[in-house]
């Protein structure tokens, strides 16, 4: 109880005294005589209320009394025969409380700590237990070395400032964490596990090495099941211990762990003791084989569905728990699913709290379960494990508590928003490209109301874009996840086809959950895809068409083509393939994806695995008419300590249902097929009008990647920098444009294709309405080594490639330019790089 709620108490005590205001009576042998009360030396408290406490008992009691009340800061009883005299030195009353010196927490974070307050009693006792709360208050912000005083202003009238001063220290972060008792794992792998890091060069744009103990234990229970996910069924942590050391000026961690012996799984069954609930029809629930490495998870996985399924069939309290039988010996542990009618126990009520942003129905939606229904402990751990996966929080508890009634449990939730809106910005450079970038915002609990939405802006030397993309996750209050997507994006493709481009829509997707790993995304989308062909006297790329006066070759001005070699074409010109595509085009599709995912974690995946299939069709009305699938299937597999393997696999395939296929539906690709290819620089090309340029894309393409990431030997694992070394192969061909030609003038290996393209008569000696393709089935593959680190500003990754095999192209002369050069072949860049910031 506060002083100031002491004094309140006080004075209610008073109110109820009454016939004591002026004397006492009392009885002794049945004489009742009066005692007399004096009270001296008070200003502001009534003398009544004073008078109050002198039923207390003796004279010490009667002092010990007043003077906890707070108001008082020296009070003496004495007795003068039948008198009492009480005697007070009244404390000054507090005026205001004031902190001085304070900039990395604010006054009004504060006041919120301290129970001294405006108008209540003047205590030197209660600023002394308020200067050690401040500090505490530092301490777990991470500035434990902060010193902090209190000291009273005095005023007129009996008042005082309470004043507080506070010399800031830098932060104190988390100095070193040491382990003992580990022999599977190293230390610093098991440091790469918690979100608290250790101090280094990086702490002053970081804030995981402050020191939080409620942090600490969550990232205790992280190793824990850590260890139960691998195996290791009798881990425990026997102690760990906090201290702060003067001389590192930080905070040391030491943990003791007993790791124990790994296990296997041994027999699997599933015991039932329901009516009607036959073992056998239940097995196909069950996550856990024999055989496998103990999984913690899988055992929970298992529990879950063996609950649902039960559930389902009618029984709302049948409960599922597992028997371990244990072999020490031979390393195994059976594991029998048991299920039966559990305690008829309903939940009374669903308390959410400790959001401060984050809406309560965002929380209660992740429970299978609401007021009135059956209690189930399944269905409340597995809600505890999605509100941990949202992403919205630094840390989730559930508890229960006693209800009204035996049968009545309140649930409680405790969670604490953090910080859910990213920054990021990536960038890479090439030869052919120059310099991109892209910034994005985004934020994942939008409004507090788990609504994901982003916005990014693209700027390069020659592209430019903007983005849109907002997620309800749960729509119409189902467990549906329903998005929309607006996007426009303009491109300079100089480099790769001598025309630019500006493709603007939307797509409306709706994600259906199967299962905890599959789902099903059916989805529509619509957008204008419009060609340009720039015709201007510094870029005349459709002057074969267009002639330009002075530049082109024949107008009043132009040099002489036959004399110079200089005409329409080796100015730089558009293939006729991009030239039938010119102008705008509206496509619109329906499309699936199906997704499949079980990875162990989606920024930093370890193992599991990770597939994606999208059957897409194009002729819901609009230009385009085709059908494309698409698949991409990734595999993580933690190979040693640290070091993960990495497979990855893709292909694609779209083909025209009416006509040829129009040049912008087909596949353009290039590094995220092959790194070490620039964009666009793998597949076939017009090899007629420019050597290596005029890249018209592919209907077919497959891929695969081998990489290894590791840490990086001698650097600190919380660091976050990692290496990785990779193989990449694959191919894109079959472009399907245009129609058959007899033009027996083109390049050797490449095959003559006509369009239905005007070329100006005045320039027809120079261009045709034929396109050369050079559209060669050629395996292309690279190695490279990268950079991959976490850093406080977010995921960064460098990558070099240096490519294996590739189209080289093939010397030939034009017959239209008379030009003899290599036709065709890849365009190569060597490096990339990407990265991103949170705030």
């Amino acid at each position: 109880m506060t002083s100031t709620q002491k004094s309140r108490s006080f004075k209610t005590r008073l109110s109820r005294s009454v016939g004591l205001s002026a004397v006492i009576l009392a009885v002794s042998g049945g004489v009742v005589f009066a005692q007399a009360v004096i009270v001296q030396g008070n200003r502001r408290v009534d003398s009544e209320t004073i008078r109050g406490y002198a039923a207390q008992g003796g004279p010490q009691e009667i002092r010990q009394s007043l003077l906890a009340t707070g108001l008082f800061s020296n009070v003496q009883v004495s007795r003068r025969g039948s008198q009492t005299v009480i005697s007070v030195q009244e404390n000054d009353t507090v005026n205001r409380v004031a902190f001085e010196g304070n900039r990395r927490l604010k006054s009004e974070v504060l006041i919120d700590q301290v129970q001294s307050k405006a108008n209540g009693p003047l205590s030197q006792a209660l600023i002394d237990s308020d200067v050690a709360r401040l500090r505490e208050v530092y301490k777990r912000a991470g500035y434990a070395a902060t010193s902090i005083s209190g000291r009273i202003a005095p005023l007129p009238n009996g008042r005082s400032d309470v004043v507080f001063t506070i010399n800031e220290s830098g932060k104190t972060g988390v100095k070193q964490i040491n382990f003992a008792g580990n022999g599977v794992y190293s230390s610093s792998r098991l440091r790469g596990l918690m979100t608290t890091t250790e101090s280094n060069f990086l702490s002053w744009i970081k804030t995981s090495d402050v020191y939080d103990p409620d942090r600490i234990n969550s990232d205790l229970e992280l190793i824990r099941r850590f260890y139960l996910k691998n195996g290791y069924a009798d881990f425990r942590v026997v102690s760990h211990t906090d201290r702060y050391d003067d001389a590192l000026q930080g905070w040391v961690i030491d943990v003791t762990l007993d790791e124990g012996p790994q296990y296997k799984v041994g027999n699997v069954s599933v015991d039932s003791a329901l009516r009607d609930i036959d073992p056998a029809s239940l097995q196909r629930y069950v996550a856990t084989s024999a055989g496998d490495t103990y999984n913690a998870e899988s055992v929970e996985k298992s529990l879950v569905n063996l609950t649902t399924e039960v559930s389902r069939r009618g029984y709302a309290f049948a409960q599922v728990r597992p028997r371990g039988d244990r072999d020490a010996a031979g390393r195994l542990i059976g594991i029998t699913y048991v299920v039966d009618e559990g305690p008829r126990v309903y939940v009374e009520r669903i308390n959410v709290r400790g959001n401060t942003r984050t809406r309560d129905y965002v929380v209660r939606r992740e429970l299978d379960l609401g007021e009135g229904d059956a209690y189930n402990k399944v269905m409340v751990d597995r809600a505890e494990r999605r509100l941990n996966n949202l992403g919205f929080f630094n840390k989730v508890r559930i508890t229960n508590e006693p209800g009204s009634a035996p049968d009545r449990v309140i649930v409680n939730i405790d969670v604490e928003d953090k910080a859910t809106g990213s920054f990021a910005i990536s960038g890479g450079y090439s030869t052919s490209d120059g310099v991109i970038g892209e910034v994005s915002l985004s934020e994942s609990n939008f409004l507090g109301r788990g609504q994901f939405v982003r916005i990014a802006g693209t700027v390069g030397q020659r592209t430019q874009g903007i983005d849109f993309s907002f997620t309800e996750p749960y729509f119409l209050g189902h467990r549906i996840a329903a998005g929309i997507d607006l996007f426009s994006k303009y491109s300079d493709n100089y480099n790769t086809g001598r025309f630019e481009s500006r493709v603007t829509g939307g797509q409306v997707r709706f994600t259906f959950p199967i299962t905890e790993e599959f789902s099903i995304t059916p989805r529509y989308s619509i957008y204008t895809t419009e060609i340009e062909i720039p015709n201007t006297y510094e870029r005349p790329y459709n002057d074969c068409t267009f002639p330009i006066p002075g530049i082109t070759p024949g107008t009043p001005g132009a040099p002489l083509g036959t004399q110079s070699g200089y005409n329409c074409l080796t100015n730089g010109e558009a293939t006729v393939a991009v030239k039938e595509a010119e102008g705008s085009q509206l496509t619109s599709l329906v499309g699936l994806n199906f997704n499949y995912n079980s990875l162990d974690s989606v920024q930093t995946p370890r193992n599991g695995f990770i597939a994606e299939l999208k059957p897409e069709f194009a002729g819901v009305g609009g230009d385009s008419k085709f059908l494309r699938i698409a698949a991409d299937a990734r595999y993580y597999k933690e190979i040693f300590d640290d070091v993960v393997g990495f497979i990855r696999v893709q292909g694609g395939h779209v083909q025209a249902t009416s006509g040829n296929l129009r040049m912008v539906d087909h596949y353009f690709l290039g590094p995220t097929l092959v790194r070490g290819f620039a964009p666009s620089g793998i597949g076939p090309r017009d090899v007629l009008n420019d050597p290596t340029a005029n890249a018209l894309g592919g209907t077919t393409y497959f891929g695969g990647t081998l990489e290894m990431q590791f840490p990086i030997w001698g650097l600190p694992r919380d660091l976050g920098l990692r290496g990785a070394i990779f193989a990449d192969a694959g191919t894109l061909f079959n472009y399907d444009g245009g129609s058959a030609s007899l033009f027996n003038g083109c390049p050797a290996g490449s095959e003559a294709r006509q369009f239905n393209v005007a070329i100006a008569p005045s320039q027809q000696q120079f261009q045709s309405n034929v396109a050369c393709v050079r559209d060669k089935n050629v395996l292309r593959s690279s190695v490279g080594v990268s950079l991959l680190w976490q850093s406080p500003l977010g995921p960064i990754r460098f990558d070099y490639a240096y490519a294996l095999t590739k189209d080289d192209g093939q010397w030939g002369t034009n017959p239209l330019t008379g030009i003899t050069a290599k036709y065709g072949g890849d365009r190569l860049q060597a490096f990339r790089f990407s990265g991103g910031a949170r705030f």
